[in-house]
């Protein structure tokens, strides 16, 4: 049902840009809101409202319009990776101390490998770089999810904290994984694959970390007695900076970003700033995961279900066998040893930014078709995730049934109490007529 509406404000200068905005947000809204009712993470909305308006289904928005917009994937990574930031305090590091570095680098790398091992022996046709690049983002996990089941139990322990550590410091191995992936990847594709080549971009990174180091230094001097709406303009300034300048060096401006939150908070333990940045981002992060579901490729589904299902299936395996050995090796409880890889399944934010990172660097239709997979497998990890963290907090220890007993009723009871107050509205209203 291609309905073709944007036909119809198409042309129109700024007047396009702000109809298409409207649709791109207004569809996000409601789907989460329909996401929310089926119980599903809002990105899972998010990518689906993308999909449904998208130019494969509705249509709704002119094509030129999307491709404009890549600028929100850069923009996106900066907000998230400040906000990973706020988890490296000093403390925190230095308590985990080498156990958690162990486990994380071992569930990561081992389904990084496994799915580029997998993807190049099964899909031999879609190329090396397909497989590396899948493979770099294989070994990313998505916080959110987990971290909102904890905190709606409450769940506490060694378990948790191992689990919280290792979904934090999951995403710095990924970026440098998949720096050094596309360096080998762009040297390879010039035809001339030579030290300087790889060494040049992660030159390139470690100089954006320092930027990202000294400006978290620097920002509290800056907003020093300054009101809460000139802190937060001066750093979402610092933020596009950041992202902007990397984007014109095809740096990804995560590990600045993520650096930057990290060194502000190490600096002057004020977290009210990251809420407010919490509070900013809504509407970037809506349209980032909005726009990710229309830019994907439906018409090659067929292939991207096969190495979609390879890809989501040998990921699970690899991050379950990757903390179960790590947490043998540094010898952990046995139920945290057990359970933990259950709490890495959820996939989102940062695998779909350096999704569209890749795509520039492979052909048109394998860009697409790499970009699709991502985005499908997203969304099924996103579905299965906050069930998979739950059963695994459960078997753990980390929460108990009694408290998942617990938060069901009170869930029933809010509801009930709504439900109430609403019969009490229409009773008076009925009164008063």
């Amino acid at each position: 049902m291609d309905l073709q509406i944007y036909k119809y404000y198409d042309g129109n200068g700024g007047a396009t840009i702000l109809i298409s905005l409207a649709i791109i947000l207004f569809a996000g809204f409601a789907f989460s809101k329909i996401a929310k009712l089926l119980k599903l993470p809002n990105v899972t909305g998010y990518i689906i409202a993308g999909i449904i308006i998208g130019p494969y289904v509705l249509d709704l928005v002119p094509h030129n319009i999307i491709s404009n917009m890549s600028f929100l994937s850069d923009l996106a990574l900066g907000f998230i990776a400040f906000g990973v930031g706020k988890s490296f305090k000093k403390e925190v590091i230095k308590a985990s101390g080498m156990k958690v570095i162990i486990i994380t680098l071992l569930e990561a790398l081992l389904a990084g490998v496994l799915v580029s091992i997998s993807i190049y022996i099964i899909f031999p046709n879609m190329g090396l770089s397909f497989a590396l690049l899948l493979g770099g983002i294989a070994t990313a996990t998505a916080p959110a999810s987990t971290m909102m089941t904890i905190k709606q139990y409450k769940a506490k322990g060694e378990f948790v904290d191992i689990l919280l550590q290792v979904v934090a410091l999951d995403d710095v191995v990924c970026l440098l994984a998949f720096s050094i992936i596309t360096a080998v990847i762009e040297a390879t594709n010039q035809g001339n694959l030579n030290v300087l080549e790889i060494v040049l971009p992660i030159i390139y990174n470690l100089g954006f970390m320092l930027i990202g180091l000294i400006s978290g230094l620097i920002l509290p001097y800056l907003i020093k007695n300054r009101s809460s709406n000139s802190k937060m303009i001066m750093c979402v300034c610092f933020i596009c900076l950041i992202s902007g300048c990397a984007s014109l060096l095809d740096v990804s401006p995560l590990l600045s970003c993520m650096i930057f939150g990290a060194s502000y908070i190490n600096k002057t333990k004020d977290k009210e700033l990251f809420n407010q940045i919490d509070d900013f981002d809504p509407p970037i992060m809506l349209a980032f995961f909005v726009i990710s579901g229309m830019n994907m490729d439906l018409s090659s589904f067929l292939t991207i279900g096969m190495i979609g299902l390879v890809y989501f299936i040998i990921r699970i395996l690899g991050k379950y066998l990757g903390a179960y050995l790590g947490c043998k090796i540094v010898k952990v409880e046995k139920k945290t040893t057990r359970y933990l890889g259950f709490g890495l399944i959820p996939q989102a934010g940062v695998a779909i930014g350096l999704a569209f990172l890749g795509q520039r660097m492979l052909p048109n239709s394998i860009g697409d078709t790499f970009l699709s997979v991502i985005l499908c497998s997203s969304v099924l990890y996103e579905m299965i995730g906050p069930v998979s963290s739950k059963f695994a907090l459960i078997k753990s220890g980390a929460i108990d049934l009694e408290s998942v007993k617990l938060a069901n009723v009170k869930e029933v009871e809010n509801k009930q109490k709504q439900s109430d107050k609403l019969e009490q509205v229409q009773v008076s209203e009925n009164k008063i007529n």
